[in-house]
């Protein structure tokens, strides 16, 4: 099968293209850089310069796919809204190369206001106020025809070398010296290695995506007060609770409850976790080495 992927050279995409490599696919992936070309072209895929802004050459390469797998996004969160809206019509560009076939789309998403007070399912929708809209503009493609759903990745998709939002706590951490959390630090967090992530994909493209959403899943809940200890524990700074104020904008993040269930995704795929769990994983002194 010859996959597009976008985002090829991220901490997901990356593992996205080794999975298909390994299980003999074709691939062919959207980089922002000559540097990223290079380090793409040397895992044996194919690389396309481009951005999500690129709505042209997004179109074309998914017109010569077998399927696409979109992990994109632009992640400087003082451009949340627009960087949100650049990705919704990417993805819209990307269905519309795919109308009228039975090529399937995967579209990338998270758990942020999925559910509350409970594990979010599969079943659940999102929340139409949140601002990034992949899940609504896979939805919307699917509605009309193309064979589009969402893979709902995480909050921690975590491994060493991992840049998203435990490393934000870390450096936090070290630059205020306390390992904080909110109010009790009860709200949950669900995990998944990255390389358990990267299954999911390739399992559900594999199966031709017969589901409209699927969960990267393997942690279902970690109390955010546990993670912040394991923290606190590594760096050698106490373990507190903090008001708003000491996360700035990640504060929003910080105190979600993003916890849910895999279970529907687990018996559609077959698929089982098998790397270490969240605080196993971010309690190594490799984590903390940059």
């Amino acid at each position: 099968m010859q996959v597009f992927v976008t985002g090829a050279t991220g901490w997901v995409g990356s593992a996205v293209v080794q999975e298909l490599l390994r299980a003999g696919h074709q691939v062919t992936g959207l980089v922002r850089s000559e540097t990223n070309m290079a380090a793409l072209t040397a895992t044996g895929a194919q690389a396309i310069r481009g951005t999500l802004a690129d709505v042209d050459a997004l179109h074309r390469a998914a017109s010569s796919a077998d399927a696409v797998i979109h992990t994109a996004f632009n992640h400087d969160f003082s451009q949340f809204a627009a960087n949100a809206e650049e990705e919704r019509r990417a993805i819209e560009a990307i269905g519309s190369a795919l109308q009228g076939s039975s090529r399937p789309l995967l579209v990338t998403s998270g758990l942020a206001r999925i559910a509350s007070g409970r594990l979010a399912t599969e079943e659940d929708v999102p929340d139409p106020s949140f601002l990034r809209k992949s899940e609504t503009a896979a939805r919307a493609l699917a509605a009309r025809g193309v064979r589009a759903a969402t893979v709902r990745l995480a909050p921690s998709v975590h491994g060493v070398g991992d840049h998203g939002f435990v490393p934000m706590l870390i450096r936090i951490a070290r630059e205020t010296g306390v390992s904080a959390y909110l109010d009790e630090g009860a709200n949950r967090w669900a995990g998944v290695h990255r390389l358990d992530a990267a299954r999911v994909y390739r399992l559900a493209i594999e199966q031709g995506v017969t589901e409209s959403a699927y969960h990267a899943v393997a942690d279902e809940g970690v109390p955010f007060k546990e993670i912040a200890a394991v923290i606190g524990r590594q760096l050698g700074v106490p373990v507190e609770a903090r008001g708003r104020e000491h996360f700035g904008w990640f504060a929003d993040f910080v105190g979600l409850e993003m916890a849910a269930s895999s279970e529907r995704t687990r018996a559609r795929l077959d698929w089982s976790p098998v790397g270490p769990d969240l605080l196993a994983d971010i309690d190594q002194a490799a984590y903390y080495a940059s």
